[in-house]
C-alpha cells in the first residue's frame, strides 16, 4: 500500500489505543478512589464507635442474691462488693463480689461472732464496709451480750476491721462504738472534710410515741399504743471508738395522720399490720452541696416497707422531707422495696439504688434490686423502679 495512505490509518489506529488506555486508566483511577474514599470513612466509623460504644449491664432484677439490707462498695482494687443481712450467715455476714454489677460471686463468710474481740451473740444485720488509708471497716448492729435486764431487744452497733473487702473482719474492741441508753440498728456512715458521721435507727421497742394516727388506732379499737423509731445522727471519733457529742434527732415518723407527703409513712399501722411505725435505713448521700438522706418506713417485713428522703444543708441537719415521697415503693411486680444503699453509676453520670425486695413469683424471702437513680435539675431524686430485669446503659470513655 502507498505511504501516503499508511499515515493517516496509523495515526487513527494510535488515537483509538490512546483514548482506550486513557479510559481504562481513568476508570481504575475511579475505582481506587472510591476504595480509598470508602477505607477512610470506615475508619472515620471506627473512630466515632470508640467514643460513643455504650455498654449495658444488665441487673436480671432480681438478683440472685438472698440479702435484707444490701450494701455495695467500690473498693479500690476496681471490684464491687455486696454486704447484707442473711444470705446463709451463720451469726455473721456473707459477701459477694463483682466486677461489672451484673454477675455476681459467692465469697462466703467474711465476719464471724466468734472473733477475738467479739461482742454480740445473734441479730447480726445491716453491714456497711466503707475502705479508709488501705483497711476496710464493716458497721453493723447485733444484740449485745451485755444484757443485765434481760432486754428482748438490746441491740447496738460496732465495727470490725480487716485489711481487705473479704476478711476476716475482727472487731476493733470487744464492746458496740457507744451505748446511748436505748437499742440501734441500721448504721451508715458518712465522711466530709475529715469528719465522720454515724447514723443509725433508735428501734421502735420501748419507744410510745402519741400521734393522730396513735390515738385513730387507739379509737378504733386496734392497738393501745404505736411505738415508733427514729434516726440520729452523731460525729464519730476519728478512730471509730466512740462518739463526739450528743446524738441528734433527724427523722421521725409524721404527727399529722393526713398529710399528702407523708401519709405513706403510716401504712404499717392504718393497714392493721403492726403497732409499730418504722423510719430506718438511712443513707446519705451530697450532690450541689445539699444533702440527701434517704431512709425506709413501714415494716421490713411487709408488703408497704417503701422509700424516701430528706434534705438539709448540714450533714446533722435539720432535715426536711421531700414532696415527691415515696421515690420507692410497692407495684404490681414488686413488694417490700427498702433498705437501700447508693453507688455511684459506672459511666459517672447518676446514681444505682441496690435495696431488697419480694416478688409472687420468688415468695417472700428477700431479695436484692438494683434501678438507676438520678436528681433533677430542680433537686429533685427520682429512683427509676421497683423493675424486674433492669438494663443500664453506660457509656464507654
Amino acid at each position: 500500500m502507498d505511504k501516503i495512505y499508511l499515515l493517516p490509518l496509523l495515526e487513527l489506529t494510535i488515537g483509538k489505543l490512546t483514548n482506550k488506555i486513557m479510559r481504562k486508566s481513568y476508570i481504575i483511577i475511579l475505582v481506587l478512589g472510591i476504595l480509598l474514599s470508602s477505607c477512610g470513612n470506615k475508619k472515620n466509623k471506627n473512630e466515632k464507635a470508640e467514643v460513643t460504644t455504650e455498654e449495658s449491664i444488665t441487673f436480671n432484677n432480681p438478683l440472685d442474691v438472698k440479702f435484707g439490707d444490701p450494701f455495695v462498695l467500690k473498693s479500690s482494687d476496681g471490684k464491687y462488693y455486696m454486704y447484707g443481712t442473711g444470705g446463709g450467715a451463720k451469726k455473721g455476714f456473707v459477701a459477694y463480689s463483682s466486677s461489672d454489677l451484673k454477675n455476681w460471686k459467692s465469697e462466703g463468710q467474711v465476719y464471724f461472732s466468734d472473733n477475738k474481740n467479739a461482742w454480740g451473740i445473734n441479730a447480726f444485720w445491716a453491714p456497711e464496709v466503707y475502705e479508709k488509708e488501705g483497711n476496710y471497716y464493716m458497721f453493723y448492729s447485733a444484740q449485745w451480750k451485755v444484757n443485765p435486764t434481760n432486754e428482748k431487744e438490746n441491740f447496738k452497733i460496732g465495727v470490725a476491721v480487716a485489711d481487705n473487702p473479704l476478711g476476716p473482719f475482727v472487731d476493733t474492741k470487744s464492746e458496740p462504738i457507744f451505748d446511748p441508753g436505748y437499742p440501734i440498728i441500721d448504721a451508715n456512715v458518712f465522711f466530709e472534710d475529715g469528719k465522720s458521721y454515724l447514723y443509725y435507727s433508735r428501734c421502735c421497742y420501748k419507744h410510745p410515741v402519741e400521734s393522730e394516727v396513735s390515738a385513730w388506732a387507739n379509737e378504733k379499737g386496734w392497738y393501745d399504743e404505736i411505738e415508733e423509731s427514729w434516726v440520729y445522727g452523731v460525729e464519730l471519733k476519728p478512730d471509730f471508738s466512740g462518739v463526739l457529742g450528743e446524738p441528734k434527732l433527724l427523722l421521725r415518723p409524721p404527727l399529722e395522720m393526713n398529710d399528702p407527703n407523708t401519709e405513706w409513712e403510716s401504712r404499717s399501722v392504718t393497714a392493721h399490720e403492726a403497732n409499730r411505725r418504722w423510719t430506718e435505713g438511712s443513707t446519705l448521700l451530697k450532690h450541689n452541696g445539699t444533702y440527701y438522706m434517704m431512709y425506709s418506713a413501714n415494716n421490713f417485713n411487709g408488703e408497704n416497707y417503701a422509700v424516701g428522703y430528706a434534705t438539709s444543708n448540714s450533714p446533722l441537719g435539720d432535715y426536711n422531707k421531700a414532696e415527691n415521697n415515696p421515690v420507692l415503693e410497692k407495684n404490681g411486680e414488686v413488694t417490700g422495696t427498702g433498705h437501700n444503699s447508693i453507688i455511684e453509676s459506672p459511666d459517672g453520670e447518676g446514681w444505682i439504688c441496690v435495696y431488697h425486695g419480694r416478688t409472687e413469683k420468688t415468695g417472700h424471702k428477700r431479695l436484692v434490686f438494683m434501678n438507676k437513680m438520678d436528681i433533677d435539675d430542680e433537686g429533685m431524686l427520682h429512683v427509676e423502679g421497683p423493675t424486674l430485669s433492669e438494663t443500664l446503659e453506660t457509656q464507654t470513655r
